[in-house]
């Protein structure tokens, strides 16, 4: 059965290679999103899936929409090269008897897709989460700063719905007390290729999410990044490691500037503290919470590269308290 692939990101682009690696279900198409500016230089960038493609020589296409009307019919003609424009209704998945030409599979693709592409055709979703918990666009972030056990990898069918369609596959997911976005991401995307290729292989059943436990994993934005000392310590270590190292937390400091953070180490998470920010104390950089206290080890002034701690503060001193 023939597939197209539809994903953005490096997380999107590892299941990509991992189900070209496949037998029978390497893709005839992939859909990305356009070149974007991106950097200091803000030159043009491809996407990491569209890298990966071209990669490993399979066709790509970055339409503007991709439920425009001819990014539809280049889904269908990778399906089916004899298809039209149009799909016939007998051969969309929810067609009375009908067979599907072939799955599109979504991963991390950032955009939201519409009617009719829907169900034009048979549409998989690898989504890092245990549906119904963290349905949304921030699942394994959320899921760290949450302090949760474990998380894992669901394969739904989309719907119209965020996130809400059934699902047919589970994969369950240990977080350890020091994983980051990056050290998770990356079971995560191993464990979704091969539940993907699993789910092409088998077609086992869907069944319908349950209403209970449902949360959302809302898309980050600047005020999840800040680390706001007048809260816990301990909340504030699973943002670092949530944040590492595709996006970084920051710190506020006095002159109003934001000091990036890569690395923090929870210290006396009981220990009361007046949530009065950073400070340096015998040659460390410390952050008082309220309570507990972090030690900030990684660090990245504004305009500069990342660096230890100790080698930012003997370029620039901060307040002391001893």
């Amino acid at each position: 059965m023939s597939t197209v692939f539809i994903g953005t990101s490096e997380f999107a682009a590892a299941v990509l290679e991992r189900l070209a690696r496949s037998d029978a279900h390497r893709p005839a198409l992939v859909i990305t999103r356009p070149d974007r500016p991106s950097g200091r230089g803000r030159r043009l960038s491809s996407p990491p899936v569209a890298e990966g493609a071209r990669a490993l020589g399979i066709a790509v296409e970055q339409p503007h929409n991709v439920n425009d009307a001819d990014a539809r019919a280049l889904i269908s003609r990778a399906l089916d090269p004899g298809a039209t424009g149009e799909t016939a209704a007998s051969a969309t998945l929810g067609g009375a008897g009908g067979r599907a030409m072939g799955t599109v599979v979504v991963c991390a693709f950032g955009a939201l897709i519409k009617e009719p592409l829907l169900t034009e055709h048979e549409l998989l979703n690898v989504h890092p989460s245990l549906l119904p918990r963290w349905r949304g666009a921030a699942p394994v972030e959320r899921a760290i700063m949450a302090g949760d056990a474990q998380t894992g990898v669901s394969i739904m069918r989309l719907t119209a719905g965020l996130d809400s369609g059934p699902v047919c596959l589970t994969g369950v997911e240990p977080i350890h007390a020091d994983d980051s976005y990056g050290s998770l991401a990356q079971r995560l995307q191993e464990l979704g290729g091969e539940l993907l290729v699993r789910a092409l292989d088998e077609a086992p059943r869907f069944v319908e999410q349950s209403d209970d436990g449902v949360t959302y994993a809302e898309k980050l934005g600047p005020e999840d990044r800040l680390l706001d000392p007048a809260r816990p310590a301990v909340e504030l270590e699973r943002v670092v490691r949530a944040l590492d190292p595709h996006i970084g937390a920051r710190v506020a400091l006095a002159d109003g500037s934001l000091l990036g953070v890569h690395r923090a180490a929870l210290l006396g998470p009981e220990q009361a503290g007046s949530g009065s920010g950073p400070l340096e104390r015998d040659g460390r950089l410390l952050l008082d919470c309220s309570p507990g206290v972090l030690e900030l080890l990684v660090v990245q002034p504004p305009g500069g590269r990342a660096m230890d701690a100790a080698a930012y503060l003997r370029g620039r001193g901060l307040p002391g308290r001893r």
